[in-house]
């Protein structure tokens, strides 16, 4: 595992992303919600005591282990699905951070559970997560989390644990002195990136690679947002498109460890904005059901690039945090069908209502599925013609 003086400045970057993702600065004695896996447990800790020490009131919660997970699949009814615990609701209204330290004991212990019901869960808990997005809006809410090694993102990832230790370090600058000077580095240096790509008056995107062929309509009033301090690591830049527009064919090359089940080469075409054919080499159904969970499920809601400059990530990690930021020989781009970020909207936050959204084009969905390909390609950028 890591050891104390990793995890120490570890806890350090992932404060300093917290506080990087909130648009106000935080006040003493705001309610920061720290939740975990089982085997982080010990690091959870360490955030702990800095959360207090810097006078914030940090509020703990471990996530369901992988077999609570099943058996709540598994034996819920309708009711037990969709239940929702008092307080919750109470919580989201008056939370002002959350961190988040995954460490999965199991990537494809949901392999035998209906989608259907995985995706009736996640509709049920999206009022909350628009709590926060609201909040988040009006700069009340920032967020940030991380990976902690386990022995099942290894062996998933086809390394040994030392290894996958090792990407970790190397990928979050731990093994600097000082990684939030590192980091506070690399928020500069991909500030001055999105303003140079933020001042591109682009009509679409082209990506076109040995599978892909795909077109990427940006819409009106969109910005590039990246290097927020939202998750650790995070070298991409990315925005939300214009789902109308979206046409022609993806294609992930990386494997996709979600909800329990693995999911290989997914092909996806694209009509009118909206999947009309979706195939798998490994997991097509699950696929599909996902992508039907609701009317959103089916539309891009994020397009990403990652620059191989900034990445240090060079391998399969079988976790996407790290995998859509994957830098190896060519960098990535990837897409993410559902849900689209509202704060790639480059006018007031304020303007943002359900109703505004869709006429913007932005994609609204309990899903948000990034699917990453790290071919050799190029993305073309057709400018507006004056």
């Amino acid at each position: 595992m890591l050891n104390e003086t990793q995890l120490n400045k570890y806890a350090d970057v992932l404060i300093w992303g917290l506080k990087t993702a909130r648009k106000e600065r935080f006040k003493k004695n705001d309610i920061i919600l720290l939740q975990y896996d089982l085997p982080a447990i010990g690091f959870a800790g360490i955030l702990y005591e800095k959360l207090l020490r810097w006078g914030m009131n940090p509020v703990q919660r471990m996530i369901a282990t992988y077999g609570m997970e099943h058996n709540f699949y598994a034996l819920s009814n309708n009711r037990q699905l969709v239940f929702q615990a008092p307080g919750d609701k109470e919580l989201m209204e008056n939370l002002s951070g959350r961190i988040f330290l995954r460490a999965p004991e199991s990537l494809t212990h949901l392999k035998d559970v209906d989608p259907a019901k995985i995706g009736k869960f996640l509709v049920s808990r999206k009022p909350l997560r628009e709590i926060l997005e609201n909040r988040e809006q009006k700069g009340l809410h920032g967020w940030t989390l991380c990976t902690f090694p386990t022995v099942e993102l290894a062996e998933q990832a086809k390394t040994t644990m030392d290894e996958y230790k090792a990407q970790i370090i190397k990928a979050c600058y731990l093994d600097k002195d000082n990684p939030v000077k590192e980091w506070s580095t690399i928020h500069r240096n991909i500030a001055s990136i999105k303003k140079w790509l933020n001042g591109l008056k682009v009509k679409y995107f082209h990506m076109e690679s040995q599978h892909v062929d795909l077109k990427i309509t940006p819409g009106e009033r969109r910005k590039w947002s990246g290097v927020s301090g939202h998750n650790i690591p995070s070298f991409e830049v990315f925005f939300s498109p214009d789902w109308r527009g979206t046409e022609g064919t993806y294609y992930a090359n990386l494997p996709s460890f979600r909800s329990g089940n693995y999911v290989e080469e997914v092909r996806l075409t694209f009509r009118k904005g909206s999947v009309v054919k979706a195939e798998a080499k490994t997991g097509e159904e699950f696929t599909k059901k996902q992508i039907s969970m609701d009317p959103g499920a089916s539309k891009v809601g994020e397009f990403s690039l990652t620059d191989r400059r900034f990445s240090r990530i060079d391998r399969f990690m079988a976790d996407t945090l790290f995998d859509e930021n994957f830098g190896g020989d060519y960098g990535n781009s990837h897409v993410a069908l559902g849900a689209s970020y509202v704060d790639t909207y480059a006018g007031d936050p304020a303007d943002i209502t359900k109703e505004f959204k869709k006429k913007m084009g932005f994609n609204d969905s309990a899903l948000h599925w990034d699917l990453v390909n790290t071919e050799n390609k190029i993305v073309t950028a057709h400018l507006i013609k004056y």
